[in-house]
């Protein structure tokens, strides 16, 4: 009887985990929504500003603002002492500049084509998301050249992980809109250097790392045994200051 419990425990858990895997069932064509990083020239003065990233602005000619950061603030703006607030969020470098240097022409004489240049120092405002069996899960900075392969590394992807069973999924941006989601080999990428799936990941993309069979069925155990652990702690307690008390 022993023995048909232990096998009727070990098929509900394998059930409950197999379960909790089709909840993210994948369609090897969704992978058409995605891009390769060949197929996209992603630089820095196509990128949109938002609190709270981080700006540099060069301008020789005007000590003021040379080589001066700044955080974008909540309300979408930077402010400098004699320029006064400017407008950022929502724009590109490109029209920051243009934007600093109209109020700077306004107090400075300033020559050249562009004599102000906005750079991004840190992207903040954007982030994908690494879930499931990492070292280091949840939303990681978004820098527009992000792939699947240096997301999991970034993460660092920990023993427990299903590696030939990971998912990307780009969430729907309609209310019946349908999420893409299709499914990817590590093993593939880093053992046979199969790159046919190491696509170019956007702003809310997600990639889920489930656990092995082995690794969940232990999370599930260790779920079940914990509130038996935490109810036998107090009796425990008082057994150990009893027996000791008696030495």
């Amino acid at each position: 009887m022993k023995q048909q419990a232990q096998i009727l425990t070990f098929v509900v858990l394998t059930g409950m985990f197999f379960s909790s895997i089709g909840c993210y069932p994948s369609n090897s064509r969704d992978i058409e929504a995605f891009l390769k990083p060949y197929q996209v020239d992603v630089n820095a003065t196509n990128y949109i500003f938002h609190p709270p990233d981080e700006i540099e602005v060069h301008c020789e000619k005007v000590p003021e603002i040379n080589l001066q950061r700044q955080i974008i603030r909540p309300d979408g703006r930077i402010s400098f002492e004699s320029l006064g607030e400017i407008e950022v969020a929502g724009k590109t470098p490109a029209q920051v500049a243009a934007l600093l240097h109209n109020k700077a022409k306004e107090l400075y004489n300033l020559t050249g084509q562009s004599p102000v240049d906005v750079r991004v120092v840190a992207f903040r405002s954007k982030v994908y998301y690494v879930l499931g069996e990492v070292a280091r899960p949840g939303p990681q900075v978004y820098t527009g050249r992000d792939n699947v392969l240096t997301a999991v590394a970034n993460a660092n992807i920990l023993i427990t992980a299903w590696e030939e069973n990971m998912r990307v999924i780009r969430p729907s941006e309609k209310k019946n809109q349908k999420p893409r989601i299709f499914k990817v080999n590590l093993q593939d990428m880093m053992i046979r250097g199969d790159t046919s799936k190491n696509v170019l990941l956007q702003e809310g993309d997600i990639i889920f790392v489930p656990p092995t069979v082995l690794a969940a069925i232990g999370n599930v155990v260790a779920e079940l045994v914990r509130p038996i652990g935490l109810a036998l702690s107090p009796v425990l307690t008082v057994s150990r200051i009893s027996g000791g008390a008696g030495y």
